[in-house]
């Protein structure tokens, strides 16, 4: 799908302003807007930022309540496509990040080597990716328990929210994340990535060994449901193993799958940005 006037507009003005281009990349049950906060510390510290949406993503939360059923079908290719061809309209590579399902296509973009540094945060599992501990198949139970949920989008109840995303903080906090940020999703990618280790087409295989990948920071919140520390850490091994570039895993202490947008926000967010100007990409060849 092509890309959007608001799209086409950020990247029009990355490549304006001459700097390195961070392009941020959201997952399942969130909009791009989940990434405001973050542009604005990427900016102040001397990146231009873009963050595409999925094909077809509302413009705001509300609209996205209002009509949820935009999300249904989306499949892993098809989204991951959308956003190299917005890294094919930057003038230079973006260091990506990405959290869950984006941390996924992170890494598949920097498998194409789209990108100059990547950081994938509590990301879906990649094919090839064997540990799915129990928490996270009761993370993904309401969507895999139906299969027309292949065709459907699935908006979470409260208290499926609660387990999968904020079981690492109070429930006023918990209720206001789910009010401010939760949208409904595709229920496609998640049976994509359970299945992937089945099928040798999978959509969710990632070219680990690409000399171009880059380097590469995964970041593991240490009481995820959704993504635990497990099945981050072994995408964190088989990336380390089959390329040369450097590859850094990082477990935040006490952090659930919502690290990227809780009261803890900006540590991540911190670490993530200490972790490509390492990369020293700033500046020089794109």
């Amino acid at each position: 799908m092509a890309l959007t006037e608001h799209e086409e507009a950020e990247i029009e003005r990355a490549n304006a302003s001459g700097l390195r281009p961070v392009m941020f990349v959201h997952g399942l049950w969130l909009l791009s807007s989940s990434w405001d906060r973050w542009r604005a510390v990427f900016e102040e510290a001397g990146y231009t930022t873009i963050a595409p949406g999925w094909p077809d993503d509302p413009d705001t939360v509300a609209e996205a309540r209002e009509n949820p059923e935009v999300f249904a079908r989306k499949m892993v290719q098809e989204v991951t496509d959308h956003y190299l061809a917005a890294a094919a309209r930057l003038q230079c590579r973006p260091a990506v990040i990405g959290h869950s399902f984006g941390g996924l296509i992170a890494q598949k973009l920097a498998g194409q080597g789209s990108s100059v540094a990547t950081v994938a945060i509590d990301p879906a599992p990649f094919q090839g990716v064997l540990p799915i501990p129990a928490a996270a198949l009761k993370s993904a139970f309401p969507v895999v328990s139906n299969p027309a949920n292949t065709r459907r989008s699935v908006t979470l109840t409260f208290d499926q929210f609660s387990y999968g995303w904020a079981n690492a903080l109070d429930e006023a906090e918990a209720r206001e994340l789910y009010d401010t940020y939760h949208v409904a999703a595709a229920g496609n990618p998640i049976f994509q990535a359970v299945t992937a280790n089945l099928n040798p087409f999978s959509e969710t295989k990632v070219d680990t060994g690409n000399p171009e990948r880059g380097p590469l920071l995964i970041i593991s919140g240490e009481a995820d449901h959704t993504v635990p520390y497990a099945t981050a850490h072994s995408a964190y091994k088989i990336q380390d193993k089959h390329n040369e570039a450097v590859t850094e895993f990082i477990e935040m202490p006490n952090r659930g799958h919502s690290l990227t947008i809780d009261h803890g926000w900006r540590e991540v967010a911190a670490t993530s940005l200490e972790f490509i100007d390492r990369a020293r990409v700033k500046v020089g060849p794109a």
